[in-house]
């Protein structure tokens, strides 16, 4: 039976895995990018290293991580941090596009070479972010709530009142989970849906 537990060490190929396998707005982009580990050493990977107090996973009857949520209680400190310490150590392998690269790959990349404090526009009204991401194996049963309500815990715990995510607009099922948690949806980007949370009710 699938269960639930903090992630650990060993998980990370298994979060690089849940990512890339549903990483094309809830479906598989594997193949999409030149080199599949650009979406988890962007999207989980950091996050499972920075903070995994804040990291836990659904696994399955081999205790392999088949769904994940990861977050960051302050999104200014670990923006920071994934500018300074994380992500330099890919720039050999992963170099800055060049401006005339409209590829999606290219956009990512950008976008990782962008983060910095200050980028987020939701990162004051709501200190904390997350990322959930379950494989259809995982689906339908439950865990992304159960997910997001012990990472809920684990928040209000550690004294954060206020938690945001950001989801693909294209990715109606996501959407619909977020409002069905109580999330509320905020300004967006174009493409992209923000929704916070207040977690001291």
């Amino acid at each position: 039976m699938p269960h639930m537990r903090a992630v650990r060490r060993g998980d990370a190929a298994a979060l690089s895995e849940i990512c890339v396998r549903t990483a094309d707005h809830g479906s598989d982009a594997t193949g999409l990018f030149d080199d599949d580990d650009i979406w988890g050493a962007v999207f989980v990977r950091p996050y499972a290293e920075r903070h995994p107090d804040f990291a836990f996973v659904v696994a399955d009857d081999d205790d392999r991580a088949i769904g994940y949520v990861v977050a960051a209680p302050d999104t200014e400190a670990f923006e920071g941090w994934f500018q300074r310490e994380w992500w330099p150590r890919f720039a050999e392998r992963w170099p800055e596009p060049s401006p005339d690269d409209t590829s999606r790959q290219a956009g990512t990349l950008r976008y990782a070479y962008g983060r910095r404090p200050g980028a987020e526009p939701w990162a004051t009204a709501y200190p904390a972010h997350l990322h959930i991401d379950l494989l259809p194996e995982a689906q339908g049963q439950g865990w992304g709530r159960r997910l997001i309500d012990r990472l809920s815990e684990q928040l209000r715990a550690a004294g954060v009142t206020r938690l945001h995510l950001v989801a693909s607009a294209a990715n109606s099922g996501a959407l619909a989970f977020y409002d069905r948690m109580g999330f509320e949806r905020l300004a967006s980007r174009p493409g992209a849906q923000a929704f916070g949370i207040s977690l001291d009710r």
